[in-house]
């Protein structure tokens, strides 16, 4: 097949990528699929996935130091670094395999190598060997080649004493003090994961709060619940200077009041976001526009140049694996013509924090709500007025719903806490099915589960709690 003339060529096979093929590929369109590297790209195997494996791991031996408090013993309790992250790779490489099976399960023609895009409709692909393959043409192209982790002048990581996520999920040794140098979703992942094993870590921010994306309220829970830990937090804080030592870095920290704190760590971990990978595919040739390191598009992820798509991670934030993977299905389905597509509502975007605890979100932040003008109702309930959380000895979180006061919409939910990142789904559809207030107190939440909470604080938002 390859050489030949397909519908729809896909450029990387990620989350977005190799979603955006099969649903061409179910809907009629002939499809091949290039990836330089691995099917799955990043997120299955150096992020979303792997990251979440090694996070499991290090919940369950908190769980296991904490035995005694539900009457189990477990005497002497350690863990074997080299299991722990044999076992977070054979995830990836289980579900690695799980797309190439579906690569062929829907006929979708799978090309190594590199892709540059040569004209309309043309793609030059240079095997991983540096070979030259046949040219692939295609009616209608999609560009996910997905995103790398973003670098600082004088912190540019070295894979030895500075680590981007990759390093981080492949330690030969484990660090016993670590930097973390941004306090987003991914670094606040990693810092719960080395805390958890027993690491010092702490945690730098330049920005006034940490999970900046997050409603602040539930910021600051998160960054009470992460020093209640040991982890220390300096927000408003920037890397001023490094100096590298033979198996360990002294860091220079500028605080807000511009007082400059000296810290020596085992290792970095720079984790300050991420930039589209658009180099070297010749965008610029054809017209596209990028804007911050990210290729621009309309509402049905076009580009500039006709027959040419992009999604995912390559056209900017937020940088999630669902949007992609949304993004791709939206792309195709109005590619193949499919009638009643709709375009991208990123309000019904949930965002998921794995750190222990958990913080997912989705829609507006109070903040972002009152900046647009909307009169608000807001509630609030506790996971410590919570049996099924009692029970689980789960009793710190809290549930947030943000309704317009006037039609009862549902503008934002926030959870922090115990399975936030499972619970936050309800939310989703919710907003998704533009679901007011009442339907969702009409609604019947069983007993005992920790989804009563949800329950509970849109009736809180409403005057109407029953169990606070």
């Amino acid at each position: 097949m390859i050489g030949t003339r397909f519908d729809l060529a896909v450029i990387g096979a990620g989350p977005g990528g190799y979603v955006a093929a099969i649903r061409a590929a179910q809907l009629g369109l002939k499809t091949a699929i290039i990836e330089r590297e691995h099917l799955g790209g990043i997120c299955l195997n150096w992020g979303c996935i792997p990251t979440k494996a090694l996070l499991r791991t290090s919940e369950l031996y908190q769980a296991m130091r904490r035995a005694p408090a539900v009457g189990l013993a477990a005497d002497n309790v350690r863990f074997d670094l080299a299991a722990v992250v044999e076992r977070s790779r054979k995830v990836a490489e289980r579900l690695s395999n799980g797309v190439a099976y579906l690569m062929r399960k829907n006929n979708i023609a799978v090309i190594d190598g590199t892709a540059r895009l040569k004209g309309a409709g043309a793609i030059a692909v240079t095997g991983k060997g540096g070979e030259t393959l046949p040219d692939i043409e295609a009616g209608h192209i999609i560009v996910a080649t997905g995103a790398r982790a973003r670098t600082l002048p004088g912190l540019e990581p070295d894979g030895r004493v500075i680590w981007t996520y990759k390093e981080a999920m492949v330690p030969t040794s484990f660090p016993q003090s670590l930097l973390v140098v941004g306090s987003g979703a991914i670094g606040i992942e990693f810092a719960s994961f080395y805390r958890s094993l027993g690491a010092e870590v702490t945690v730098v921010e330049m920005l006034p709060r940490i999970l900046p994306a997050e409603d602040a309220e539930i910021s600051d829970l998160a960054r009470k619940a992460f020093a209640k830990q040991g982890i220390a937090i300096h927000t408003g804080t920037t890397v001023e200077r490094i100096l590298k030592g033979a198996d360990s870095i002294a860091a220079a920290m500028k605080k807000p009041d511009g007082a400059i704190e000296e810290i020596a760590v085992d290792r970095v971990i720079l984790a300050i976001g991420i930039t589209g990978n658009v180099e070297a595919l010749g965008l610029e040739a054809l017209g596209v526009r990028i804007e911050k390191g990210h290729i621009v598009v309309d509402e049905w992820c076009r580009t500039a140049a006709p027959g040419l798509y992009a999604i995912g991670d390559v056209i900017g934030p937020p940088w999630l694996a669902h949007k992609a993977s949304h993004e791709g299905i939206i792309c195709v389905e109005k590619i193949a013509g499919v009638a009643g597509v709709h375009p991208l509502d990123k309000t019904a975007i949930p965002g998921c924090t794995y750190s222990t605890p958990q913080v997912a979100s989705v829609g507006l932040t109070e903040e972002e709500a009152r900046a647009k003008g909307h009169e608000l109702k807001i509630g609030r309930f506790p996971y410590s007025a919570n049996g099924k959380a009692i029970a689980l000895g789960e009793t710190e979180g809290l549930v947030k719903t943000i309704f317009d006061a006037k039609t009862g919409a549902l503008l934002g939910a926030h959870i922090i806490g115990a399975e936030a990142t499972e619970l936050i789904q309800g939310f989703v559809i919710a907003k998704t099915l533009e679901t007011t207030e009442a339907e969702l107190i009409a609604a019947i939440f069983p007993h005992p589960t920790l989804s009563e909470m949800m329950g509970e604080s849109v009736l809180d938002a409403f005057g109407r709690a029953i169990h606070i």
